[in-house]
């Protein structure tokens, strides 16, 4: 029996078994983190609709989002891109600050106005369809091409169509209502149904929101030409928008009122949208997109859908009507689609 050759082998071989260990021990952590994010995306809408309806001032609730959210990235930029914040020119300060204005004070203003106007169930569907949005501008604009016969290029036709129909019928329709348990938050749900007064308003906010984020996405691939770092990028992105969304909010209320904080709901909004719905979801999303790819990510957007109607309906009292659900159905199957779609062109590149 040859003991040296065996010892080579088990030399060999052991390191294999570790590298398919260490992948299988990451193989969980990819997608419970991508679920993660979707909870966190959640939390903030249901959270910023109590906060919306029981009367806060939305651009202070904006202003304080984006500084909390630029404090909690600023020890990720130091520590992950250390010193270089030193190669931010004034050509790659002009793009964060478009960066911030078209991708954080216009569209989360309008998403808020929205919110106030309609539920958060609702809401969270204009959130999954950006990817639609986006697509359709970068056809429009000629920075992206469709091969409609191709099975890929038919999906994605297939994908838009589903969801924008698919939300267009929980807009108007309804259908019948079903009582499925009392929310736990009953008098906090009946303030923020008196405030929910403009459905039509609120829908077009959101669609004006969907569209601006859109469009953010195009800038973003420029911003990170011009200056290619992550963390220092977002965290003055967030600086910036912070800024730009107090300017706006002082001048259109000079009620000091309106921009404090006490020991209540809105410093947890506040608090979690910064860390957990900024910070947190910047985080886990980057390291998701280094191990498994850019498409993997979208593919988790449609279950911030069903937690926020479940969720929305337990805590705050909105109603599941058959049409929404319905309708979110298509949604989400239309999602699915385009977002597979996508991934397999990806793929095939």
């Amino acid at each position: 029996m040859d003991i040296k050759a065996d010892i080579k082998v088990d030399i060999k071989a052991e390191p294999k078994a570790a590298e398919t260990k260490k992948a299988a021990g990451w193989e969980w952590k990819a997608p419970a983190s991508m679920v993660l994010v979707q909870l966190f995306i959640t939390g903030m809408i249901l959270l910023s609709k109590v906060s919306i309806g029981g009367g806060m001032f939305i651009f202070a609730l904006l202003a304080y989002r984006s500084l909390f959210g630029a404090a909690f990235i600023l020890p990720l930029a130091l520590i992950f891109e250390k010193g270089k914040w030193r190669e931010m020119g004034w050509h790659a300060a002009g793009w964060i600050f478009l960066n911030a204005f078209i991708g954080y004070a216009v569209p989360m203003s309008l998403y808020y106005y929205g919110l106030r106007d309609t539920t958060p169930a609702y809401a969270v569907i204009f959130l999954n369809i950006i990817p639609l949005v986006t697509f359709i501008l970068s056809l429009v604009f000629r920075m992206e091409t469709l091969q409609i016969w191709s099975i890929a290029g038919s999906l994605k036709v297939v994908g838009v169509v589903l969801s924008v129909g698919g939300t267009m019928l929980i807009s108007l329709y309804k259908g019948k209502t079903m009582h499925l348990w009392k929310p736990v938050l009953h008098h906090m749900g009946q303030n923020t149904t008196e405030v929910a007064g403009n459905h039509l308003r609120g829908t077009i906010f959101l669609v004006g929101s969907s569209i601006t984020l859109a469009c953010w996405y195009l800038i973003q691939s420029k911003v990170m030409k011009v200056y290619p770092y992550k963390y220092w990028s977002s965290m003055v992105t967030c600086l910036v928008g912070g800024f730009q969304t107090a300017l706006v909010g002082i001048i259109l209320s000079r009620d000091k009122s309106a921009w404090k904080l006490g020991w209540d709901l809105n410093l947890l909004t506040i608090f979690y949208s910064g860390a957990l719905a900024t910070a947190g979801k910047y985080s886990l999303n980057s390291w998701v997109v280094a191990k498994r790819g850019p498409a993997y990510p979208p593919m988790f957007s449609p279950l911030s859908v069903v937690f926020t109607v479940l969720l929305d309906s337990i805590f705050i009292g909105d109603e599941i009507t058959t049409g929404s659900l319905f309708g979110t159905t298509v949604v989400i199957a239309g999602l699915y689609i385009f977002l597979s779609a996508k991934s397999k062109e990806v793929r095939d590149k």
